[in-house]
């Protein structure tokens, strides 16, 4: 372990990815030492004098591991005491310090960079296509696959929890046996959720595809969900593209805060708002308005007046505003 780098900074706000970080640096410490000792302590517990205990070589040899959490939390004098060791290690020592990234503690991991510690920063996960691709790398890195599809099913189900969704992907891999999760296979899973369902439907025919509309459509009917759900997401689905429609070319980040809605869904409508007009949306905000009446009460066959809604979207989207 002489030769290697002992001491390293892993920065940024995503717990998990961070978590997953510090655990690979301890297991490469360990693979390169299988009896080296591996200790946890929390940065605004510590103090000069312990620290510098905890930093200095063994009376008894041997390397050791250091996981120091919530770097940012660190006191003045330990902050100091840290980056002064960083400049001149123990080689037997593998120090690691996770910092949240924030600009609390800066002093901490401007003084490592400078002392040249190995600085792994832990990227943000705060789009909607970063969420998608987080979800398909981590079924892959276990071992199956996934659709983009699935994905964007996965977190509409599951929620946008990091946490949340591997525990999800985990379970998803091995109940499949690591092959193919696609949108059936969500659906099957999360069947209990209605939301689900309801806005599968609404995603599809927002972008045209009827069959896919339908086929979403027929088995959440068909497990039960209630009309009502569905109609709503459909006119939530409509109304969201005509919002973020009107608000123009921009940043998601942005447009979401003016709207007052998350980035990942102003993302969605963007790439839905393809292929529709201020004029073809309107006539699909009337089609749902129109579905939630009947599915509420107003028609004597709920299940026809949503697949009669979903034709006449798919047309309004192609301009002829009519339904089938």
């Amino acid at each position: 372990m002489a030769d290697a780098v002992t001491v390293h900074v892993v920065f940024g706000e995503e717990e998990l990815l961070a978590s997953r970080a510090v655990a690979g640096i301890v297991a490469a410490a360990k693979a390169a030492d299988a009896d080296a000792e591996v200790r946890q302590y929390e940065a605004g517990a510590l103090v000069p004098g312990e620290l510098a205990e905890m930093l200095s070589p063994s009376l008894f040899g041997g390397n050791r591991v250091l996981v120091v959490r919530s770097a940012q939390d660190a006191k003045k004098d330990v902050i100091a005491a840290l980056v002064a060791y960083a400049k001149s290690p123990e080689p037997d020592v593998t120090l690691v310090l996770q910092h949240n990234g924030g600009a609390k503690g800066k002093a901490l991991i401007d003084g490592l960079k400078a002392a040249k510690a190995n600085m792994v920063a832990v990227p943000k996960i705060g789009r909607a296509r970063e969420r998608v691709e987080f979800v398909t790398g981590e079924v892959r890195r276990l071992g199956g696959r996934a659709s983009e599809d699935a994905a964007e099913a996965l977190i509409a189900a599951v929620g946008t929890d990091l946490r949340d969704l591997v525990s999800a992907c985990s379970q998803l891999v091995a109940d499949t046996g690591g092959g193919a999760i696609d949108r059936k296979t969500i659906a099957r899973y999360y069947r209990g959720k209605a939301e689900v369902s309801g806005f599968q439907v609404a995603d599809a025919a927002m972008v045209g595809d009827v069959a896919a509309a339908l086929e979403a459509l027929r088995w959440a009917l068909h497990i039960g969900v209630d009309p009502v759900p569905i109609a709503d997401a459909l006119a939530d689905g409509i109304r969201t593209v005509a919002r973020v429609a009107s608000a123009g070319r921009g940043n998601s980040y942005q447009i979401a805060g003016n709207l007052g809605m998350p980035a990942w869904k102003v993302e969605r409508a963007q790439r839905q708002a393809r292929g529709w007009t201020a004029d073809a949306l309107v006539d699909a905000m009337r089609v749902a308005a129109e579905c939630n009446a009947a599915v509420k009460g107003g028609s004597d066959d709920r299940e026809y007046a949503l697949e009669r809604a979903v034709f006449a979207v798919a047309a309004a989207r192609q301009g002829g505003g009519g339904a089938r």
